[in-house]
């Protein structure tokens, strides 16, 4: 074993650590006292008692490597040096915070320091860190992600997610469960079969070490052997620091879980009176240098309270300010002679997309179940691992929220990931990645960490493949503000909005009906980008104007048809994008033509429908001549006979019924 696995306790490294603890002990101390006086608000979550953690782990690393935190996470930002300044500012609110404000307590971050934030969803860091890590691996660098999660995570399925992935792919993650023995107020024997959380990422493989957790030269010594062991092998490893939290879960709990005398047996064992009394006792330092120290720390802090208090409150001005990026390239301009048009279906022009995005970016790998050798549930991707490579198109375990948080985590390093969920339905599994990590970390972390990741997925119904199968739930996550949300329905869009798409900065949900992979069609053989901000007027006409997206597109333009025989000429809207709704195409469109349809296959109620009529009406009202119809999906799960799944989703005939009767409305 190399020499520097091991802490060197000279006089310089032992004040360090001693001064980093009652640093951070100090700083949480204030906090509380701020707290009570109504300066800090929301939830408070102190680190009072496990600072030996912080200190015996974050010191280790690299200024390369990566960490990500919990919601308890102060101590840890102390520890990589966030300025406490910063810190503080941020818990206030202010916009001189390290997140500009937006964060609060929960969600501290620092791109300059590689700190990739708290998350205050329990385990929601551990598929981010892998996917940080996965980063790391594909680039061939000897970073190492340290992940610092607690014992009441191990209950979650993004815990065994996330092992899981790391042992797969050996990805080069330290994860650091603090121990602290209750999960807010439920003790860890309450809740878990097996207590010993070590022994668990032991049985995915995951090497994995216990560790006093209130030593923090135990835990120095412990993350040394591991880092350097990481950086090594690339392989995973896990250390189980068993601490203990001395406050409650957070300033809002009684804490009437725990007796007194608990706590303070507990007290008497803490790292930093353990650790000063150790020093003193060897006469490695002396009381004099433990004043000093004091009276730094209570200058600092007395600087971070002037600070924050000076700090200035972002203007409401700015409400909508880093939920997208500000700046977004243009799209590469299409080219200037149309090539020999050649016919292939949807499905391969998918594939032709995902394929020229690998040949034109080695950051752009794809992602997903079954995508290698099967080629994903529809075949989209098929040979496309035996032209690229295992690597970078990349099979999965059924884990949709372990491998969809790997690949955000993958883009906030630089990467350019392709996640395919199979269907809409299992998307549901990854909600909490796609809402609380991808969606929000632009946002709450003041702009300095962007998400540009492509999520791909078929939805809709018409294959009798019944309830759980059917949805269409693209109004689900248009709902959503931080996703660009896509429903490419030609060639050319499915093609071409992929290529733009991973140009973006921000994640893009791309939805492609099932209905659609078989259908072909005659396409140039240079098409290029497609935009991804406005809907497309497909069939233009005067007296209703029709509007869809996706799948539907065609029904619609067949329903124009049929009108058309009847003397009405109607113009078709296709939505393509979802989110944000184009609002000015299907305004100036309505207001030609004084009448609106729209035909959606989601679930009428809260619908995508919905949303538009009520732009409409908002935009619109003077100018319409009837009520704004809708033609959506019957409120039933779609059921599997053919009969009944066809009654179930709009229909050409029930779209020209709704035409029909804008135009009596008179």
């Amino acid at each position: 074993m190399k020499s520097d696995t091991k802490p060197h306790l000279t006089r310089d490294h032992v004040l360090a650590l001693l001064k980093g603890m009652i640093r951070i002990r100090r700083f949480e101390d204030k906090c509380a006292e701020l707290y009570t006086r109504e300066k800090i608000r929301g939830f408070l979550h102190l680190y009072d008692g496990e600072e030996a953690v912080a200190m015996g782990v974050i010191p280790v690393l690299g200024p390369q490597d990566r960490i990500v935190a919990t919601y308890r996470e102060h101590g840890h930002a102390l520890a990589r040096g966030v300025p406490m300044t910063k810190i503080l500012a941020e818990m206030y609110g202010k916009s001189n915070g390290c997140s500009g404000g937006r964060g609060g307590s929960m969600h501290i971050f620092d791109a300059a320091m590689n700190f990739y934030g708290g998350n205050a969803i329990v385990g929601g860091g551990l598929p981010l860190a892998a996917g940080l890590g996965l980063a790391d691996q594909m680039r061939q660098e000897r970073n190492v992600t340290a992940c610092f999660f607690g014992e009441g995570a191990v209950a979650e399925g993004e815990f065994h997610e996330a092992m899981n992935l790391a042992e797969l792919w050996d990805l080069p993650v330290l994860f650091v469960c603090e121990n602290n023995g209750y999960a807010m107020g439920s003790a860890l024997a309450r809740t878990e079969s097996q207590v010993d959380i070590h022994a668990k990422a032991a049985a995915y493989g995951v090497e994995a070490e216990v560790v006093d957790g209130m030593d923090v030269v135990a835990v120095e010594s412990a993350t040394r052997r591991a880092v350097g062991k990481i950086r090594e092998s690339g392989r995973p490893y896990l250390l189980e620091c068993r601490t203990f939290r001395f406050r409650p879960h957070s300033m809002f709990d009684a804490q009437l879980y725990r007796e007194k005398a608990e706590i303070e047996e507990w007290r008497k064992k803490g790292p930093i009176v353990r650790f000063q009394g150790w020093l003193l006792d060897n006469k490695l330092i002396h009381q004099d240098d433990i004043d000093a120290l004091l009276v730094e720390i209570d200058a600092e802090i007395a600087e971070a309270v002037a600070f924050a208090e000076a700090g200035e409150w972002e203007p409401t001005a700015d409400l909508a300010r880093h939920v997208m990026a500000e700046v977004r390239p243009a799209p590469p301009p299409p080219p200037e002679t149309a090539g020999k048009l050649i016919e292939m279906t949807y499905r391969e022009a998918m594939k032709q997309a995902i394929r020229d995005a690998m040949l034109r970016d080695d950051r752009v790998f794809m992602m997903g179940e079954d995508v290698g050798a099967y080629g994903g549930c529809y075949a989209v991707s098929k040979g496309l691992m035996a032209e690229f490579g295992e690597a970078r198109v990349r099979d999965t375990p059924l884990s949709e929220s372990g491998f969809t948080g790997a690949g955000i985590g993958a883009a906030a390093a630089g990467l350019r990931p392709i996640v395919e969920l199979m269907t809409v339905n299992f998307a549901m599994l990854a909600l909490d990645q796609i809402l609380n990590t991808a969606a929000t970390i632009r946002h709450m972390s003041g702009g300095q960490f962007g998400v540009p990741l492509v999520i791909r997925m078929a939805t809709g119904a018409g294959k009798q493949l019944a309830a759980q199968h059917s949805h269409s739930l693209e109004g689900w996550f248009a709902h959503i503000p931080g996703l660009r949300v896509l429903a490419p329905a030609t060639l050319e869009d499915a093609r071409g909005m992929l290529w733009t798409a991973l140009e973006d900065p921000d994640p893009v949900l791309i939805f492609e009906n099932v209905m659609l992979y078989n259908r072909t069609g005659k396409i140039s053989a240079n098409a290029g980008p497609v935009e991804i901000d406005k809907a497309a007027i497909r069939r233009p006409g005067r007296d209703v104007t029709l509007i869809t997206y996706g799948g539907s597109l065609w029904k619609v333009l067949e329903a124009a048809e049929q009108l058309a025989t009847d003397g009405i000429e109607a113009e078709v809207i296709d939505l393509r994008v979802l989110r944000p709704l184009d609002d000015e195409t299907i305004l100036s469109s309505v207001g030609r033509t004084r009448r609106a349809v729209v035909v959606d296959e989601g679930w009428r109620s809260g619908s995508l429908a919905a949303e538009i009529s009520a732009r409409i009406m908002e935009g619109s009202f003077w100018n319409l001549d009837a009520p704004v119809g809708r033609v959506c999906a019957a409120e039933v799960p779609i059921p599997y006979p053919k009969h009944l799944e066809d009654a179930a989703i709009p229909q050409v005939d029930s779209i020209v019924a709704a035409a029909k009767a804008a135009l009596v409305r008179d």
